[in-house]
């Protein structure tokens, strides 16, 4: 099992003591708070021994296409590790331009079940980022019946809902005011709080509590899960958790004093033991 970080600055090594860093590409990506150049992505990759994975997982529109062909074309000539993707433009340029970059099957809440993975294998994707809103069972379910490589994001602030639209610059539009692109929102059903955050191609929410699956790692690592992801934004001592979890992963998860010393970071492990049912009013 292979430990990737996604850093949360560009400033950040945190990436240093895990064996791959996942890397927003600016202008070709959502959902991060921190997003890098092509050429800041080159200059790690010189210096990094790492797998690197890249972010092009915004939707397109006709008039990007000739730009991300062009990216696409740059991240293949790179033999980088693989490319997250949500829209499958970026699967139908790969089969016309006959690229080999290997691809993540990225479309979060529709990453649930074995059957769909390995539809996508079998259509040349070589990676699937599971759903957040699944159980660890269902997880374990997929690792063990599913062709696809798999990937699992783990301990994270998660990033829980995007929309296109100008979510925050609309609101304060509205008062006459002029805002922050990043505010602080409580849901009123749950009374949970997410963290709002605009840019350019629209509006991400974050929720203001940590996902801490340390407890699942040994279960993962017993299910022989290829990738855990960690997310530095808002995880304070990232650094010494990210080097903890990969001592604890080449001792083969055995260490029980791992999972109690990152008690810390909460107790909320998001879905990994509760399941999503639907009823029908």
């Amino acid at each position: 099992m292979k430990l990737l970080v996604e850093p949360s600055s560009l400033s950040s090594h945190s990436y240093e003591k895990a064996d791959g860093v996942i890397l927003a590409l600016t202008g070709y990506s959502v959902e991060s708070v921190c997003t890098f150049s092509m050429d800041e992505i080159c200059k790690i990759q010189k210096n990094y021994s790492g797998e690197i994975f890249v972010k092009v997982n915004r939707n397109f529109f006709n008039e990007d296409i000739d730009g991300l062909k062009e990216v696409l074309k740059e991240l293949d000539a790179m033999s980088i590790s693989g490319v997250f993707f949500y829209d499958l433009a970026v699967l139908q340029i790969k089969k016309e331009l006959s690229l080999s970059l290997p691809l993540v099957w990225n479309q979060t809440h529709m990453v649930n079940n074995y059957r769909t993975c390995d539809y996508y294998y079998d259509k040349g994707v070589s990676y699937a980022l599971l759903g957040k809103e699944i159980t660890l069972e269902e997880i374990n379910e997929i690792l063990d019946k599913s062709k696809i490589t798999c990937m699992v994001e783990v301990v994270s602030r998660p990033s829980v809902a995007f929309s296109k639209r100008k979510l925050v610059s609309n609101y304060y539009s509205d008062l006459g005011e002029k805002g922050e692109k990043e505010v602080l929102v409580q849901e009123k059903v749950t009374g949970d709080f997410y963290h709002v955050l605009e840019d350019h191609y629209g509006t991400c929410f974050f929720l203001d509590k940590i996902t801490n699956g340390t407890s699942v790692v040994s279960s993962l690592y017993e299910h022989r899960c290829p990738y855990i992801i960690f997310r530095e934004y808002g995880i304070d001592g990232f650094d010494e958790l990210v080097e903890d979890t990969s001592e604890y992963i080449q001792g083969e998860c055995k260490d029980s004093s791992y999972v109690s010393k990152y008690t810390k970071l909460g107790d909320s492990t998001n879905f990994f033991f509760k399941k999503t049912i639907y009823k029908v009013k």
